[in-house]
C-alpha cells in the first residue's frame, strides 16, 4: 500500500525535523522506486550575506519515478548545523510551496523554488557561516514518496570587502612605495563590518598594457584587519590586493590603483 501525504503537511513536518533532529540521527524515508536525483542551490554558487540586504536565491529539486512526479509535490528546506541538544540553527523555506515545475521527461520533473535569507534573522550568529544542509521531499503519481534529510549542501558566507591605497604617486622609477589597505567582513552579530585578522592577502601588480596580474608578495592582516607593505615601483601599472577566501568568507579583490612611474 502506498503512503500519500500533502505538501502542506510535509512542509511543516520537514521544517520541524530540520529544527529539532541532528543530522547524525536522521535517516532517509520513503516507499517505492522514487528517487531525488539532483538538488541545486543558488545555481551552484555560494550564498553571500552582508549585514542588511536580503538574499534571494533558488533551490531546484529533480526527482524521478516510473509513474512520473506529481507536479507541485516536491519541497526543500535549508537549515544549519545541528546542536548537541537536538536543536538546529536556522531554517529557510520557500514562500511558494508549489514552486515552478518543469517535466524533463515522463518520469522526471524539476521543481524550482525561490527562497529569501535575511542576515538579521536566519544565520543566528557568526558561527553559522559555512555549510548548510538541504532536506528535500518528492511525491510520485502512484503515491511513492521520498524524504532525503541531506539531499544537498550549500555554503552561506559572510560578505568580505578589501581596500587598497598606494603612496606616494606619482613616483620615481625604482623608488619605494607603501601599499596599505584593509580586509573586513560582515558580522551577523553586530551587523557591521569588522577587520578579518591574521589572514594572508596577496599584493598584485599588472603592468600597463598587459592583462594579467602577477603576485608580488603575501601580506598578513594585523589585529584590526589592516594591511601595509612596501615594494619597488618599476613601471607604470596597477596595484591591488587579492584575498583567496576561507570556508566562512568569500574571495575578494580590491579595486586597482594606478601608479605613474616617472
Amino acid at each position: 500500500m502506498h503512503h500519500r501525504t500533502t505538501v502542506a503537511g510535509f512542509a511543516g513536518a520537514l521544517a520541524l525535523s530540520a529544527l529539532t533532529i541532528p543530522a547524525a540521527a536522521q535517516a532517509d524515508e520513503g516507499s517505492g522506486d522514487i528517487r531525488i536525483t539532483k538538488v541545486v542551490v543558488n545555481g551552484g554558487k555560494d550564498i553571500v550575506l552582508g549585514t542588511t540586504d536580503v538574499k534571494t536565491f533558488t533551490i531546484a529539486v529533480t526527482a524521478t519515478d516510473d509513474s512520473g512526479i506529481e507536479v507541485g509535490k516536491t519541497f526543500p528546506v535549508m537549515w544549519n548545523t545541528p546542536l548537541p541538544n537536538g536543536d538546529a540553527y536556522g531554517s529557510v523555506m520557500p514562500d511558494d510551496i508549489a514552486g515552478k515545475c518543469a517535466r524533463q521527461s515522463f518520469t522526471t520533473t524539476t521543481c524550482t523554488y525561490t527562497l529569501k535569507m535575511n542576515p538579521r534573522i536566519h544565520p543566528q550568529d557568526n558561527t553559522t557561516a559555512g555549510t548548510w544542509t538541504v532536506s528535500a521531499y518528492a511525491l510520485a503519481n502512484d503515491g511513492d514518496y521520498i524524504t532525503k534529510d541531506s539531499a544537498a549542501k550549500a555554503k552561506v558566507l559572510r560578505n568580505s570587502r578589501l581596500t587598497v591605497n598606494v603612496s606616494p604617486k606619482p613616483v620615481k622609477k625604482n623608488k619605494t612605495i607603501t601599499v596599505t589597505g584593509a580586509l573586513t567582513r560582515a558580522s551577523w552579530e553586530t551587523y557591521k563590518y569588522g577587520g578579518y585578522t591574521k589572514q594572508p592577502v596577496m599584493l598584485q601588480f599588472k603592468k600597463k598594457g598587459t592583462s594579467t596580474y602577477k603576485t608580488l608578495k603575501a601580506v598578513t592582516t594585523d589585529s584590526k584587519g589592516s594591511l601595509s607593505t612596501t615594494t619597488k615601483a618599476t613601471a607604470d601599472g596597477y596595484f591591488r590586493y587579492s584575498f583567496a577566501g576561507t570556508s566562512t568568507t568569500p574571495a575578494v579583490a580590491s579595486a586597482a590603483v594606478y601608479v605613474n612611474v616617472k
